[in-house]
């Protein structure tokens, strides 16, 4: 089975439903944003203000670099990771990718209850939400191999959704 590869704007449930999915499939779970945290030692605020978004993209290309290499993994993007189509393509060679979305106003609500969120520091509000969504659309939709609205449903909910898409898709390809 390929790695799952989970893409899609912040506050979507990357990392939630990930793990679910992982501890289900017992594969590995690796949010890329965290791995750049311990391969830094700087939170991703920290690299954001002391270095800003080109070192913190840099650090990201390296993360997903070598995840690529990976197997049996459950890859929890960044949600600007789908900007950078060289790593994307790197993923996609053993990635099934599946594109998590919701409503803006549930990712507001979402991430607005965290302030780790650096690329909204110029304000939690929907604008700035929907400016972001769509800069980024048309690259999510077109690495995306399934999309799932998270808005109006809960993690298991949706890590049985992916799962189920995922063996479906997989099983079809090896028959």
């Amino acid at each position: 089975m390929p790695n799952i590869v989970l893409i899609g704007f912040m506050g979507t449930g990357k990392s939630a439903i990930g793990r679910v999915i992982a501890r289900a499939l017992n594969f590995k779970f690796v949010d890329s944003d965290q791995m750049i945290e311990e391969v830094t030692g700087l939170t991703v605020n920290q690299i954001f203000r002391k270095h800003g978004e080109i070192r913190f993209r840099s650090e990201e290309d390296l993360v997903l670099a070598k995840l690529a290499k990976g197997d049996h993994l459950v890859i929890a993007t960044g949600g600007g990771a789908i900007l950078n189509h060289k790593s994307m393509e790197a993923l996609k060679k053993n990635g099934y990718f599946v594109l998590l979305t919701a409503d803006p106003e549930v990712i507001l609500e979402r991430v607005s209850r965290k302030n780790t969120r650096p690329l909204l520091a110029k304000g939690r509000n929907l604008e700035n939400v929907n400016n972001l969504l769509a800069e980024r659309e048309e690259s999510y939709h077109y690495y995306a191999d399934a999309t799932i609205d998270t808005s109006r449903q809960d993690i298991e909910d949706s890590a049985r959704q992916i799962i189920r898409i995922v063996k479906e898709k997989w099983s079809y390809e090896k028959s």
